[in-house]
């Protein structure tokens, strides 16, 4: 009654009373009793206040890309941001009396948006469609700094960038992009089997080659020791039928000088015989042949002396008349021929 009201606030809520142009209380949570009539009152939130924003830009390649997140900020210089703002709390009707609590938000709400725009002018769209987290840091980094906020008399708490999207089309064109990317990287990956096949193939079939190639090798190797092993006893064979060659040679030169001297002894011996039979033939000379066929036929044996002695009748047969020799007389000669055969043949043995 008579204007003097109560009113108590939330300790939420920081209220600076005014009376007559000057504050005369202040604080959180407040409640007085005042009048109406003298008396403004000015609240100001204490806690954060969460700011929903979207908003599109355009990228480096003239691309047009939305923009959502979200935004934390709190007051705290309540002086500050009650000069350049109209906090003025109408008690009667429990609301501001104007609207620049809600400009607040909307300050800060530009002040991101202009950093966006400049971040997303330096990107082209695949970039930028791929940048929230760095983007939302490199923001937030730089609202910290910026002197509009220290002005107003608030701090930001945080800032996220919760999606950044291109229009429909260009995420149609880039969907069918990435798929005809990801056809192309499956048919590469097909491909690349197939090529790792071959080149496991071709390099099989060079392995076994190479194994060819190293068997034939080895054969060859085998073979040329072979013909040197040949080649060695061939030489040795050779050598040792020279040597039996120089050796037959030596031979048939040694019987050869042998035959020669063999020859040359017969030569001498048959010279020496010959002058001695000269020398008895010339001792002979004069001698009566009948006495020489005697000397001849002594020692000689019966069956011979019978012989010459049927020659020498055969000889004279015209000289004698009549000769009988009858079969014991031939019997008897011939016995007599063959016991001296007999003794001889004893002796001898």
């Amino acid at each position: 009654m008579f204007g003097f009201r109560f009113v108590k606030f939330q300790p939420s809520e920081y209220v600076m009373k005014v009376r007559n142009g000057k504050i005369v209380k202040e604080g959180v949570g407040l409640s007085f009793r005042y009048y109406a009539p003298t008396t403004s009152v000015i609240v100001v939130p204490v806690s954060s206040i969460d700011v929903p924003f979207i908003f599109e830009e355009i990228t480096n390649d003239y691309q047009t890309v939305t923009v959502q997140g979200q935004l934390t900020y709190r007051i705290v210089d309540y002086r500050k941001t009650t000069q350049i703002l109209n906090y003025t709390y109408n008690l009667r009707k429990n609301q501001y009396i104007s609207d620049d609590p809600n400009k607040l938000a909307q300050r800060v709400i530009n002040i991101a948006k202009v950093l966006t725009k400049k971040h997303l002018e330096q990107m082209p769209l695949r970039e930028a469609i791929q940048s929230s987290e760095r983007l939302a840091q490199s923001i937030t980094r730089e609202i910290m700094q910026n002197e509009e906020l220290e002005k107003l008399g608030i701090e930001l708490m945080g800032f996220s960038v919760l999606a950044i999207l291109p229009n429909k089309e260009t995420m149609r064109a880039l969907e069918a992009q990435a798929r005809e990317q990801i056809l192309r990287n499956a048919d590469d990956a097909l491909y690349e089997r197939r090529n790792a096949s071959i080149e496991q193939e071709r390099r099989v079939k060079e392995n076994e080659l190479n194994t060819e190639i190293a068997v034939e090798t080895k054969k060859k190797q085998i073979r040329e020791t072979q013909l040197d092993a040949e080649r060695s006893v061939s030489v040795k064979k050779n050598e040792i039928k020279e040597e039996q060659l120089q050796f037959d040679t030596m031979m048939e030169e040694k019987k050869q000088q042998l035959t020669e001297l063999s020859i040359a002894n017969a030569k001498s011996q048959a010279d020496a015989k010959a002058y001695e039979m000269s020398a008895v033939m010339k001792s002979l000379e004069g001698v009566n042949p009948a006495l020489l066929q005697s000397m001849a036929n002594m020692g000689m044996n019966p069956d011979k002396l019978i012989a010459i002695a049927f020659q020498g009748l055969a000889e004279n047969a015209g000289r004698i008349g009549q000769l009988n020799i009858t079969p014991d007389l031939l019997q008897g000669l011939l016995s007599e021929s063959n016991n001296h055969q007999q003794q001889q043949g004893g002796r001898s043995r």
